[in-house]
């Protein structure tokens, strides 16, 4: 039977093991441990793993099969969305609260259940932030920030981590700007990791891993420089 694989901060970053080892149950549990740099987050990234822990627990990561992605283009856009966009006075920006994105995210009062979404996340991710890896796209109206999401990008995928919303319909409002900035980019697409009925809703479709890893490694023959997106 597979035993998921224990790293220490002190292995190189690139040491996961084969996703191929994943668990079935919990569906993608690969490894444990280590640390969340950002040579060893790039790495996990550009092999289909991403973190995701709760409080109490060791870093763990993941590459589940299926995949759940969205590709920009079949985002469905839906006659409300499109209505709250021409009459509530939504803006969106993107890169200017990249740590109040992530918060907000991690806030209980959206997720009253807990949140993977530790201080320790919060300053791994804004490194990458900083170093032009990871970004965030907001919805903001009459000043205030009302809606997000955040992820890290290289290649042509755009790796979601959350999404957040104050308001009805403002991080629809993010993920539509996201899916058009990603099509001016030339991306291909955007890694969902779980799938969830909401993610289906807005266009999202499962894929076997196996696929996924196959457009990850078409992107990987892209320049992977961080990119400013403002």
């Amino acid at each position: 039977m597979p035993a998921i694989v224990w790293l220490t901060a002190e292995d190189p970053p690139d040491c996961f093991p084969p996703v191929e080892r994943a668990l079935r149950e919990p569906d993608g549990l690969l490894a444990a441990g280590g640390d969340l740099s950002q040579e060893r987050l790039l790495a996990a990234y550009r092999r289909g793993i991403f973190p995701w822990y709760s409080p109490g627990q060791p870093i763990l990561w993941w590459s589940p099969d299926p995949r759940a992605v969205l590709y920009p283009r079949e985002f469905k856009r839906s006659r409300s969305l499109d209505k709250s966009i021409r009459n509530r006075g939504f803006e969106t920006r993107l890169d200017s609260q990249f740590e109040a994105v992530m918060r907000a995210c991690g806030s209980s009062a959206i997720r009253p259940q807990g949140t993977w979404i530790s201080p320790a996340m919060i300053a791994a991710y804004s490194r990458l932030h900083a170093t032009g890896y990871a970004h965030s796209v907001e919805t903001w109206r009459d000043g205030k920030l009302v809606g997000g999401l955040y992820g890290v990008a290289f290649g042509r995928i755009f790796c979601g981590e959350s999404m957040f919303s104050l308001e009805r319909d403002a991080s629809k409002v993010a993920l539509q700007r996201l899916c058009e900035e990603l099509i001016a980019r030339n991306y291909d697409l955007i890694d969902c990791q779980m799938t969830t009925p909401h993610l289906l809703s807005l266009g999202a479709r499962t894929v076997p891993r196996a696929e996924y890893l196959a457009r990850l490694a078409a992107a990987g023959a892209w320049p992977d420089l961080p990119e400013a997106w403002v």
